[in-house]
């Protein structure tokens, strides 16, 4: 994050909004920075993205389900928007311990042993650990302990939008987030490799929940994508990867998409259409 802090420092918080006196190395200045930096890029990318995939890639015909919330999408909107909020706090001390020096990101790729190679080799190891790591948290958030406390909040959304994507409740939301953030601190990788992952996570994040269940078919046994994850909602012990269904399949959670067998979400609607076409 110190590249993103630094861009922000001389192009609006020093010349616009800090005293002169206030140093960029200070450590308040640069907590504050942070969170407001993170909390921004943060929203903004949640609803940014989220609207795009809303308005062109979200069947609005999905609306119609009866799982469906009154004011759903208002809903998922508040929860994202509060628990960004409440999650930028532990999220921003993990970035001030980063900027300090205590990860091992890097700028150049001469500062990795194994040159661009292994570049492309932490890219797959980040999604590789990430989704390992994920997987397990997520099941423990499923557990009868747990659930009601924190992860109860998402799943009110059984037909969910792209907005309901960062809908938890911060504490699981952040929890949830923890791999990507404890990555750099364990493997290398460069810096503005990890920036991209970061916004890469979230869109992928909006995507599993917009809807759309077209899934190339030599990737539907490999890739979780919105298919997949619909049916985590619906029916709850199932599909907790994020990218891959590596560790479902490993953990005994994994389930074969109900909208590639005919009966998903859409075919419920088509079904409910079908039948009250015949009453008329």
């Amino acid at each position: 994050m110190d590249h993103v802090l630094n861009i922000a420092d001389s192009s609006i918080f020093t010349p616009h909004v800090y005293p002169a006196s206030w140093s960029e190395e200070g450590a308040l200045r640069q907590i504050v920075s942070l969170w407001l930096v993170t909390n921004l890029g943060a929203v903004l990318l949640f609803l940014g993205c989220g609207a795009l995939n809303f308005y062109y890639v979200f069947d609005h015909k999905l609306m119609m389900h009866p799982l469906f919330l009154k004011n759903q999408v208002k809903q998922e909107i508040e929860l994202s928007i509060i628990s960004i909020f409440w999650m930028s706090f532990p999220t921003v001390a993990i970035f001030f311990w980063e900027v300090q020096g205590n990860s091992k990101l890097f700028d150049n790729i001469s500062e990795s042993s194994l040159g661009w190679p292994g570049v492309f080799l932490s890219i797959a190891g980040f999604l590789f650990f990430t989704d390992m790591c994920i997987y397990w948290i997520h099941r423990f958030l499923h557990h009868k302990s747990t659930y009601k406390h924190l992860h109860k909040q998402h799943h009110i959304f059984k037909i969910p939008t792209p907005f309901a994507s960062h809908a938890f409740h911060p504490l699981d939301g952040f929890l949830q987030s923890l791999p990507y953030h404890i990555y750099p601190f364990i493997f290398p990788l460069h810096k503005v490799v990890y920036l991209s992952l970061f916004v890469f996570v979230n869109i992928w994040t909006i995507s599993i929940h917009d809807g759309d269940y077209r899934i190339p078919g030599p990737l539907i046994c490999l890739i979780n994508g919105a298919a997949h994850h619909v049916d985590h909602h619906l029916f709850f012990n199932y599909n907790y990867g994020q990218y891959f269904t590596l560790w479902d399949r490993i953990g005994g959670s994994y389930r074969h998409p109900s909208a590639l067998m005919g009966k998903g979400p859409h075919d419920h609607i088509r079904k409910l259409m079908a039948e009250a076409a015949h009453t008329q």
